[in-house]
């Protein structure tokens, strides 16, 4: 990164991100395959979101719900997300699949779309799955969501497994090119209210390590 990526940010905010990023990120995947819903955001163009979701969901079949959130219209590689190009990709299994289906130019429709569905659908915990130079910003943006609506439930983030070298088709960057701007885009949204704040990211993760430790690293075997 760059010292003028981060510009007018304080080393206090730095860390704070620093910390968000590194208690997010090393959540343990495997508890993905114990949860109920999966859940991917669209975007970028990048196919490879859908195709690791619709791998993980074909492989697991006690995921109970597929929720894929719809994308923003006004890129570039944008193409609307139908059952038909889910199927084209390997989707088989096709009960239990929510699309959203109106547009969402932002993460935070994406978010709000996948809390109602949450809702609608009485799902009790989920894996989220995006690529992961974005996982942390739409991890914040959806935690963010539930704690505005009074809700809590255990999030995992499961990302999909791409080499941060692969060019993102909207743009040509990679992962290493769009980190800076996803670390801009969370400390802005978190002033504007529309990522959890470090406090918020800090007692809900108190909450699932001490209320669902079991779904996290399995049962004890001591008992």
């Amino acid at each position: 990164m760059r010292e003028e990526d981060f510009f007018g940010c304080s080393t206090g905010q730095f860390l704070e991100l620093l910390k968000a990023l590194t208690v997010i990120l090393t959540l343990p995947q495997s508890a993905a395959d114990h949860v109920e819903a999966l859940v991917v955001a669209t975007g970028q163009g990048e196919e490879w979101r859908l195709t690791h979701a619709i791998r993980a969901w074909e492989a697991n079949p006690k995921l109970r719900h597929l929720l894929v959130a719809n994308g923003n219209p006004a890129e570039r590689t944008y193409a609307e997300v139908t059952l038909d190009q889910l199927r084209s990709l390997g989707l088989r299994r096709v009960e239990g699949v929510h699309v959203q289906a109106e547009p969402a130019p932002n993460t935070g429709l994406q978010a709000a779309w996948v809390v109602d569905q949450v809702q609608a659908c009485g799902i009790r915990s989920l894996a989220l799955t995006v690529s992961p130079y974005h996982l942390a910003r739409v991890y914040l943006t959806v935690l963010k969501t539930f704690t505005r609506r009074g809700m809590r439930l255990p999030i995992i983030p499961l990302p999909v497994a791409v080499s941060p070298d692969t060019p993102v088709p909207e743009t040509g960057a990679t992962a290493y090119d769009l980190v800076p701007g996803e670390a801009r885009r969370i400390l802005a949204y978190m002033e504007e209210g529309w990522v959890a704040t470090p406090a918020e990211l800090q007692a809900y993760l108190r909450w699932l390590w001490s209320r669902h430790r079991a779904l996290l690293v399995g049962p004890d075997p001591a008992r």
